[in-house]
């Protein structure tokens, strides 16, 4: 009798399993956003010209998911720095217009690529543009932004019957970059600084197991490739979904980065290092997806919020005395942030996007906006993770600064100050920055059941 409630329970899990891998209907698309003409490139304040060449192209894909109760979400990737809100938000608005759906439910993600285009309001104060390639800039975010909703659109518009599945595996080449020094925090090498070589992978298939999409992640900076290298490319990143896409004719690929703030590529520097990376990071999901994986359930839910993080006190003498500088960047963001108070408008806050995406009560994505350090992966991990497969990524739905831990913001360093004139932006945060976005993470778990 024990043996036979035994197998009877077997059989039923068995089935309920085979029924949550199955109650779901997936959609893949793909726009190619290669620019079709020399761009200036984003990522290094060293580079001086546009563009020379292309080393393949480059792509918005995006996956879209629907559960047995017509909940859907869509997840967009670019292989791109950073999507700003000036473009994110009048796409999420037009995919609400003419497919019914709520902002939580639109993911916008970048690679994070130091080889591709600067976009439309993303690190725009790094380089003193003249009138033409500010112009290319201009033009190739509305390229960007129809490519966001075409491809969103074509994943609605292939909605068939799918299985969903998750587990991890591990990278291998990302490092802290943040290494102490006798004169304080350097862009360099930390073997010793925290990092997290965890691999996400979910897998979305046919009902006959043939791969469809295959979305996946790393902590790491999309840097491979220096400010010396002038050819469009997605980097590491970019090698390892056309390396996916190439084994499975047919499915897409789609690389999302995780807190990566402080990470680098280790060794970094060639061409040949990036497609190293890449094909390694490939290789590693393909072991991934032939394993054992856990079926992913609904009902999807999701939640954004946006908060507000709190710059540090600034007056308009610190930016005055900025003037004379040697360095014309720091010259630069000086004058900007002047302008910003001869216009009574001195930036104290910035907005901040927070999202969550779960899967029944089997796995939750989050989601961050800006370039988050490691720090807030491995603390939501302890806080989230234990109880249910977690996955925190970064560069989210807006990417308008480095959002530093307190440990990172005390430490100081480029994450923390320097990249700030970069980015536009006045200065550090105030020490509450990682209360503040803990908290807004903790608001959306709520709203999705965590």
């Amino acid at each position: 009798m024990k043996r036979a409630r035994r197998a009877s329970f077997l059989l039923v899990a068995c089935l309920t399993s085979l029924h949550a891998a199955e109650a779901f209907r997936a959609g893949a698309g793909r726009v190619k956003i290669t620019p079709q003409e020399p761009i200036w490139l984003s990522g290094y304040a060293s580079r001086n010209r546009p563009s020379e060449g292309v080393v393949h192209d480059l792509w918005v894909r995006a996956l879209a998911l629907e559960d047995s109760r017509r909940n859907r979400v869509v997840i967009i990737g670019a292989d791109l720095i950073g999507l700003p809100r000036a473009i994110t938000d009048p796409v999420a608005a037009r995919l609400h217009k003419e497919y019914g759906l709520d902002r939580a439910r639109v993911l916008f993600t970048a690679t994070h690529t130091h080889s591709g285009p600067v976009v439309r309001s993303n690190l725009t104060a790094m380089y003193d543009l003249d009138a033409e390639n500010a112009r290319r800039i201009h033009q190739y975010g509305d390229v960007v932004a129809q490519a966001l909703f075409d491809a969103a659109a074509a994943a609605l518009g292939d909605l068939k019957p799918a299985r969903v599945f998750f587990a991890t595996g591990r990278g291998s080449f990302a490092i802290n970059r943040r290494e102490p020094t006798s004169k304080g925090i350097r862009l360099g090498v930390n073997p010793a600084g925290p990092t997290d070589h965890t691999a996400p992978v979910i897998k979305v298939t046919a009902p006959d197991g043939a791969l469809r999409a295959v979305l996946f992640a790393y902590a790491c900076h999309n840097t491979t490739l220096t400010g010396d290298f002038y050819q469009i490319s997605g980097d590491f990143s970019g090698f390892a979904q056309l390396a996916l896409e190439n084994r499975h004719s047919g499915a897409t690929a789609i690389f999302f980065t995780l807190c990566a703030g402080d990470q680098n590529p280790h060794p970094r520097g060639t061409l040949e290092l990036a497609r190293e990376h890449g094909e390694g990071l490939a290789a590693e999901v393909e072991r991934v997806l032939a394993g054992r994986m856990q079926p992913l359930e609904g009902p999807l839910r999701a939640a954004f919020l946006m908060t507000e993080l709190r710059f540090a006190p600034h007056t308009r003498e610190m930016f005055e005395q900025r003037l004379n500088d040697s360095n014309p960047h720091r010259v630069r963001h000086a004058r900007l942030m002047l302008k910003a108070y001869d216009e009574r408008q001195p930036i104290r806050t910035a907005p901040y996007p927070v999202q969550a995406i779960r899967f029944g009560r089997s796995l939750t994505l989050v989601a961050l906006g800006g370039e988050v350090v490691i720090d807030y992966q491995l603390r939501l991990q302890k806080e989230y993770g234990l109880r249910e497969p977690l996955i925190v990524a970064a560069y989210a739905n807006d990417v308008a600064f480095y959002v530093p831990s307190v440990r990172v913001l005390k430490e100081g360093g480029y994450e923390s100050v320097d990249s700030m004139i970069y980015y536009g932006m006045p200065g550090p945060f105030d020490e509450d920055v990682e209360e503040r976005v803990v908290n807004a993470v903790r608001q959306v778990m709520k709203r999705v059941g965590r």
